[in-house]
């Protein structure tokens, strides 16, 4: 175990997270009249009383001031053969983001993807600031599910998918 702090720590704690396997979600808002959204593994349940998550965002990310000023956000769970718009919302220029995709808006003009496994709509109800990143806590006001649950998974550096009705395997995807 390596507990030296500075660079080997840092090289391992990267490999050790490597073998957590996350869900994968786009983070969307907007703000005024422009749509932000961004990739995002570090997305939890928090409380069942009240509903709520959190969703961890890096201060340099596109969507971290936009998230904070509108204070609503859309976690939208991706299906597994959602991959490439996992791709696009990670790399691809902001602009472009959204003209991938089942885009629609709820009545409060916050995007959400039609077609992913489900949409957890949230507003900002808390927020830690914590070295790189912001640790944002949301309090659900709406959720759509999609059946059946085939969500996209990511581990050790690529995607893969989550089991689902008929499969007892998982298999890793491009990407």
């Amino acid at each position: 175990m390596n507990s030296d702090l500075g660079a080997p720590l840092t090289s391992d704690f990267k490999r050790a997270m490597r073998a957590l396997t996350s869900a994968v979600s786009i983070i969307s808002t907007s703000h005024d009249g422009q749509r932000f959204g961004m990739t995002a593994t570090a997305v939890t349940s928090v409380s069942i009383t009240p509903p709520s998550l959190l969703v961890c965002v890096n201060q340099a990310a596109s969507l971290h001031a936009p998230l904070l000023a509108s204070r609503r956000f859309c976690v939208n769970i991706l299906q597994a053969w959602q991959s490439p718009l996992a791709q696009v919302f990670g790399s691809a220029a902001i602009g472009d983001r959204f003209t991938h995709g089942a885009w629609l808006c709820d009545d409060r003009a916050l995007p959400y993807l039609a077609d992913a496994q489900t949409n957890v709509f949230c507003d900002v109800d808390d927020v830690h600031a914590y070295g790189t990143h912001t640790v944002v806590i949301g309090k659900v006001y709406g959720v759509g599910v999609h059946a059946p649950i085939h969500p996209l998974l990511y581990q050790d550096g690529r995607y893969t998918v989550g089991l689902s009705e008929g499969v007892d395997w998982v298999i890793p995807i491009a990407g």
